[in-house]
């Protein structure tokens, strides 16, 4: 994957609206799983941002508008969700977390384990 697809992938699975309904944030407020690799999808395309933006000094407005999302609003509609009585798949709440690292890592220009 390079740089352009990863970006434009990111940015349409975070601010999605209703007309691509199998993007990540649309699925998570309907209360749907992911599609089965959409989150593996999700983090390589999270690493090869970071590789091309590590030493950048500025990022784009609309990608850290999406990067945000993906982070924030995932973990909110899962925990939404969750209360509302929606059962997750195991490991959701773990990628949750390893996607929120790998955004906090693009913005910091350093990648965190």
């Amino acid at each position: 994957m390079d740089y352009e697809t990863a970006r434009r992938f990111l940015i349409n699975q975070g601010k999605a609206t209703e007309s691509i309904s199998d993007a990540f944030l649309v699925r998570l407020k309907q209360g749907k799983p992911p599609v089965p690799g959409q989150v593996t999808s999700i983090l390589l395309a999270l690493k090869v941002v970071y590789e091309a933006l590590r030493e950048a000094e500025a990022l784009e407005r609309e990608l850290v508008y999406a990067l945000h999302l993906l982070s924030t609003e995932g973990r909110q509609q899962f925990e939404l969700r969750r209360r509302g009585g929606v059962i997750w798949p195991p490991l959701l709440d773990e990628d949750l977390t390893r996607i929120a690292i790998a955004v906090r890592s693009i913005f910091a220009g350093v990648w965190q384990e």
